[in-house]
């Protein structure tokens, strides 16, 4: 019943987050003209596709779409079974719960990546074909702050460019799965440390009792 409860919950954010993305997809205008503002100017809804990893980076390479989409792949079905390990470990249940959003935020950007080429026809023009060549859809614009960076910094100078990116549920999930795992991993490794140490406390009174 458990492994139902937690790939639940991943199966939550994968519909969640595919739903906001096809009703931004077919509600919204593309980039500016079509833009929302939800609170001011620093919360606002902004349709835009990215083609890449986070924050729009891209391997340089005409493949290097389809070996990022490839290792999101392999890293959705290692994360599905560490999760599947995690349950039947019986570990702490606020991690397996982090690790269950991760997925879900790990296959619903993959889901872009793998069909939105075909399905959304949103590949870039240069692909070699659709499949495994869409382009992931963000909308949540948290505008701290835009303008013009100076030619004179490192790698991003002479460039407007927003402080903040634009992300999705997928994204938003990821994030909030490590973070609450960095806030609290004490908790959650210290508790599963001392539940192994009694079990093994356990087994050897056991052995002690039959022998």
């Amino acid at each position: 019943m458990n492994y139902l409860k937690y790939f639940g919950i991943t199966l939550i954010v994968i519909l969640l987050d595919q739903a906001v993305k096809m009703l931004v997809h077919n509600g919204m205008d593309f980039g500016t003209v079509g833009q929302i503002k939800v609170f001011g100017d620093w919360f606002k809804l902004h349709y835009t596709t990215n083609p890449g990893m986070a924050f729009g980076m891209q391997l340089g390479s005409e493949y290097g779409k389809l070996i990022l989409t490839s290792f999101r792949l392999i890293a959705m079905f290692g994360i599905g079974y560490y999760l599947y390990a995690l349950i039947q470990k019986k570990a702490h249940p606020g991690y397996i719960v982090c690790i269950s959003m991760i997925l879900g935020g790990a296959v619903g950007n993959l889901i872009d990546s793998v069909f939105y080429g075909v399905w959304l026809g949103n590949a870039p023009f240069d692909a070699p074909n659709p499949w495994f060549h869409g382009q992931v859809i963000d909308m949540f614009y948290i505008d701290i702050w835009e303008g013009f960076i100076p030619e004179w910094v490192p790698l991003m100078g002479g460039s407007y460019t927003a402080l903040w990116p634009i992300f999705n549920i997928a994204d938003a999930s990821i994030f909030v799965g490590v973070a609450i795992i960095l806030l609290y991993q004490k908790r959650f490794f210290e508790e599963n440390d001392s539940t192994e140490e009694e079990d093994e406390v356990q087994r050897q009174f056991i052995d002690e009792k039959k022998a």
